[in-house]
This record gives structure tokens, sequence and C-alpha cells, in this order.
């Protein structure tokens, strides 16, 4: 019973407010993990078709596995022991589906990279209200992995009500920020 009430210190009842709400310590994605039916044939593909690098695993993990790193991320693969644990479709392709997307800078380059590979992809162009376009490139990894590249900084981030929340790294590529919307930020509070 003391332990439950130990990893209960930091949630609150519902009626409870905060003294000071802190945002949590948080400084940006460290990687994304996935599992694969073959290690080696992922390492090809994110190598190859995406440009990352093979980097060092610690010693101490001791299961087949490779990290990946490249443009500020890393991909954890992992060596899957169970079959219906990977997406049963290599082919299914849906951008409403669960996928990771890579921000990019030469879309027709990109485009014709996957031809180079001979890899399936959707490419479609989305335009919002102000005129401003977005092209998209879906296509999986060899395990039937979802993944996105587009030029989604074409695109505003605007902040729904979350003014001064948003904290953008100083080091890298960052979408373009509207903080003087007041019509999205009025919709959100």
């Amino acid at each position: 019973m003391a332990q439950l009430e130990r990893e209960n210190e930091g949630v609150m009842s519902k009626g409870e407010k905060r003294k000071e709400e802190r945002p949590p310590p948080l400084m940006a994605l460290n990687h994304v993990s996935r599992l694969c039916r073959n290690v080696k044939h992922s390492i090809d593909f994110y190598t190859k078709v995406l440009g990352f690098v093979l980097v060092e695993r610690p010693p101490v993990l001791d299961f087949d596995g490779a990290w990946l790193f490249n443009y500020g991320i890393g991909i954890h693969l992992v060596q899957s022991k169970d079959e219906e644990r990977l997406p049963s479709h290599t082919d299914h392709l849906d951008p409403m589906d669960n996928h990771i997307s890579f921000q990019c800078e030469d879309m027709g380059e990109m485009e014709q990279r996957l031809k180079d590979f001979n890899t399936k992809y959707i490419k479609r162009t989305m335009e919002d209200e102000s005129g401003a376009k977005i092209d998209q490139l879906f296509f999986n990894d060899p395990d039937g992995f979802m993944i996105e590249i587009c030029n989604c900084e074409n695109l505003k981030l605007v902040p729904a009500g979350s003014m001064g929340k948003i904290k953008l790294p100083l080091d890298r590529h960052n979408p373009p920020l509207d903080l003087h919307n007041d019509d999205a930020n009025s919709n959100y509070s």
C-alpha cells in the first residue's frame, strides 16, 4: 500500500489545482524504436534510402539490434522474436495511419531517390486556406512501418491556446511560428 501511495504522489484529483504548473524538463525526441523481421535488411533501407548512419550500441544491450542516427534523431532497430507484433501488410499505405515523418528540403530529389531504390510510395499535395502547399511522400520500411517525407515547413506553426509553452530547439530546423494569431489562440483556450 505504501508503494502505491508513493507512485501516486504526483497524481492530482480532478478538483485539485496545481499551485504552479511547470513544463516537464524535456528537450527533444531522442529516437524511434522499430521491430524488424531482419535487422540487416532494415539497416540497408535506413542507411541507403534515408541516409541514416550506423552507430555503436552499448555492449550491455545483449539482443540483436542496431542503432542508427542522423538529422538529430536516432532509430533503434530491434530484431523481432514474434512476427505477430509486426505489420502484416508491408504494402499497405494510408496517410491517416501511424507513421513517422521527416522534414525534407528537396522533395523532387527525395522522390527520385525512392524511385532509384524501387520503393513503392504515394505522393500528395495539400493546400491550406492561406495558399501554403505541403508536398508529402508516404512509403513503408521493409517491415511495413510507414514513413512520411514532407516539406511541412511551408505551414506556420500556430499555438492553439498554448502560448509560451512551445519549446523550439535553437540548434536545428523549426517551422515558422505565428505568435500573433489571436483567432487560433482564442478558439482553444
